[in-house]
């Protein structure tokens, strides 16, 4: 996959629940990363989860097994914001990280469900 935003889960919280059920097994570990993932595609593919201009950027979102992003080049000066030919700049959408940050919870909660299986 080619221009993808890795997005790291810090929290210590979050560490501990998911090494807790990698201990229990990997299996399960890994499948609620790939639904969290896939639900982190399915909410940029609804109104509001991708910046739209020409549409080409949300289609442009694609997911495999563990990973998302985004296939467009200009993805991340989307997301971050970019200088503009004249010097101005223009701010960023952070509209994976909005995904994202929607999705924490969630992942958080399907964590602590999958453990207590």
């Amino acid at each position: 996959m080619t221009n993808t935003f890795k997005i790291d889960w810090n929290e210590e919280e979050i560490s501990n629940l998911e090494q807790a059920l990698i201990r229990k097994g990997n299996t399960d570990f890994k499948e609620v990363g790939r639904a969290s993932v896939r639900s982190i595609y399915t909410r940029s593919q609804k109104q509001g989860g991708t910046p739209v201009n020409t549409n080409e950027l949300r289609m442009s979102a694609v997911y495999a097994d563990d990973e998302m992003g985004y296939v467009k080049d200009y993805g991340p000066h989307v997301e971050y914001g970019h200088r503009t030919k004249n010097g101005g700049f223009v701010p960023g959408q952070y509209y994976l990280k909005v995904n994202v940050d929607a999705e924490r919870p969630l992942y958080g909660q399907a964590l602590k469900e999958e453990l207590n299986k």
